[in-house]
This record gives C-alpha cells, sequence and structure tokens, in this order.
C-alpha cells in the first residue's frame, strides 16, 4: 500500500491554510492513502487550532520559531515516521497549486524519479520586476553547475520525494532547504524530474525575499557552503592555480632582473611571488584536507541511513488525530 503524506510548513498562516487544505486532493491514482502533517514553526497565531479545525492527520509543532529548513528537515522525518512512501511538501501561503499534486508525485509513482521539482518559470513570469527574473536565471545556471544537471526551477519548494530519497536527505543549511537538497540529490545520484506549475497570486510578501540585496546575499552564501562541501576540491584547485599564476609573475621578473645582474633591487618581488606561491600549496592543501572530511561525511551518511533510519524529530510536539476522531467543522471556516 502506498501512503503518501502532505507535509505544510507553516508560520502564522492562519489566514491562507484553509484554503491550502481545500486544494488538496483526497484521492490519487497509485496511493492507497492521503495524510496531511501541518509542521507549525513557532507560530504566534492559532495556525494549529485550524489545522486540527480542519481535519489535518498530524501537527508538529515548534516551541519556538527554527526556521524553514528545520522546519523541512523535521517534517521529513515526522512523516518517515508516520510510514510514508512518497512526501510533498508545499507551503503554507497557498502560493502552489494543491491540485497539481497528483502530476507532482506521477514520476515517483511510476518508478521513474526519485525526487520531482515544480517548474514555476519565475524567468519569465511578467509579475516578476527584471531584477528579479535575472537573478533567477543566474541563480538557475550556478547551481546546474554546482550540481552538473539542468535544473529549472531549483529554489521552488514545491516538490515530490520518495522515502528512500527522504533518508539520504542531510540537510545542514539554515536558511532554505532548496538548494542544498538538490545538490545533496545529485551527488548521491538521484532520478529528478521537474513538472510545469502555475503558481497562485501571492498572499502576503516573501519571507525569504525581504529586499533583494538581502536574498542575493543569503542565496550566495548559501551556495558558496554548497561549493565547499560538495565540490571543494575543484574548487581550491582553480583557487590554487590561480594564486600559483599570480606568485610567478614577479618571481619570473626577478629572475629576469637577476639573470641582467640587477636583482639586487629587485628582492620584493621574490618575497611577494614566493609568499603567494607557499599560500597556493596551502590552499591546496586545505582542498584535500576537505575533500577527505566531505568523503568521511558521506560514509557517515551512509551509516545513519544502513543503520540509523532516523527516530521522530526530537525539538516539537508532534500531535496526530486518533482513529475515531472526526472532522471539526470544517464548513464553519470556509476556504479563501
Amino acid at each position: 500500500m502506498t501512503k503518501l503524506i502532505i507535509q505544510i510548513p507553516c508560520l502564522n498562516e492562519e489566514q491562507t491554510l484553509p484554503g491550502v487544505l481545500a486544494d488538496l486532493p483526497q484521492t490519487i491514482t497509485g496511493v492507497e492513502q492521503i495524510e496531511v502533517l501541518v509542521v507549525d514553526d513557532g507560530s504566534t497565531d492559532a495556525t494549529s487550532q485550524v489545522a486540527r479545525q480542519w481535519g489535518v492527520d498530524h501537527v508538529l509543532r515548534h516551541r519556538q520559531n527554527k526556521g524553514l529548513s528545520t522546519s523541512f528537515s523535521d517534517g521529513l522525518m515526522a512523516a518517515i515516521h508516520l510510514g510514508a512512501d512518497i512526501i510533498v511538501n508545499t507551503d503554507g501561503d497557498q502560493q502552489y497549486p494543491g491540485h497539481d499534486i497528483p502530476r507532482l508525485i506521477a514520476p515517483i509513482v511510476e518508478g521513474r524519479a526519485d525526487l520531482v521539482i515544480g517548474d514555476r518559470r519565475p524567468h519569465l513570469l511578467p509579475s516578476n520586476p527584471w531584477t528579479k527574473r535575472l537573478l533567477y536565471r543566474i541563480g538557475r545556471r550556478v547551481v546546474s553547475w554546482l550540481a552538473r544537471r539542468d535544473l529549472k526551477d531549483p529554489v521552488c519548494g514545491f516538490r515530490a520525494i520518495s522515502k528512500d530519497a527522504a533518508l539520504r536527505m542531510h540537510l545542514v543549511t539554515a536558511y532554505s532547504y532548496t538548494i542544498e537538497s538538490l545538490v545533496q540529490a545529485c551527488q548521491k545520484g538521484m532520478a529528478i524530474d521537474h513538472i510545469a506549475i502555475d503558481p497562485n497570486p501571492a498572499t502576503r510578501p516573501s519571507r525569504l525575499m525581504t529586499s533583494i540585496p538581502s536574498f542575493v546575499l543569503r542565496s550566495t552564501s548559501t551556495l558558496l557552503r554548497a561549493v565547499l562541501m560538495y565540490r571543494c576540491l575543484q574548487f581550491m584547485i582553480i583557487l590554487s592555480c590561480l594564486l600559483g599564476g599570480l606568485g610567478l609573475l614577479p618571481v619570473i621578473r626577478f629572475l629576469m632582473f637577476y639573470l641582467v645582474g640587477d636583482g639586487d633591487g629587485h628582492l620584493q618581488s621574490l618575497v611577494l611571488g614566493c609568499s603567494l606561491l607557499v599560500l597556493s600549496g596551502l590552499v591546496l592543501l586545505a582542498g584535500l584536507i576537505s575533500d577527505l572530511i566531505s568523503h568521511n561525511r558521506l560514509m557517515l551518511e551512509q551509516v545513519l541511513e544502513n543503520h540509523g533510519r532516523r527516530t521522530p524529530p526530537p525539538f516539537g510536539d508532534l500531535w496526530s488525530k486518533g482513529p475515531a476522531e472526526d472532522v471539526e467543522d470544517k464548513a464553519a471556516t470556509p476556504p479563501l
């Protein structure tokens, strides 16, 4: 029996959550059981109460706000603990079309993919300003280069993931899970697919993109961390070669003057060149050490995947609806 759990990370979404829940499919071909998990990331409003009123099967509540990436990871762990075979992640702000979930999980149900991403085509949306569309284009190319695969909308949170793929996810980035999870999936050879979706109109300003400079800074930090974690040796080799090339220039300059008998007045070039060459060697050594640490991390992850099999998230209160518990007067709270 295939069990689907739809997880919805929320932070103060009492107004939009009913509309999100009303748009979720009740039956899907190839899926025998559908359950809903709301991850309440320390909301100060009635998000958890609204979720229970609308009859969700599970509510995982953080006692304080921990961020979107932690909510996503804890939701995955809780869904695995609850027996999910497929997990769909969507947002509580009603951005993503819940009725597209059957299309989203189809490649996993058919055994063609481990991870499926919704493609909003943000670089083509006329509602986005040209600066935002340009950033999306640049970010897509950078993440695709980093993952060594063509990724259409790497920052989209509307995604489906198989149980086996979820067990292999080990995220450490606090800002957002989207980029790191994709790079990990590519690093571990998972099959990734995309489906085109039409996002709903925005119901509120984005909490991740409060301003373009802040978004660029945080996204660059996330990308740099991913580069150093998964492509560190290649990055350090390139940096080492650049430093070594710069170091050779003043050394060659000193040797040219030395051969004509004028080396005494150009010792500064020799000192600068040797310093850059030493720094180049140190950078290469750091890259080799980092590569060994990265491989050790992969081995530890394999131990967790094969033997640990993840326990329920320890930093939250997990509530599940009992078998005899009815939905509380859903009609009293109409969808938005």
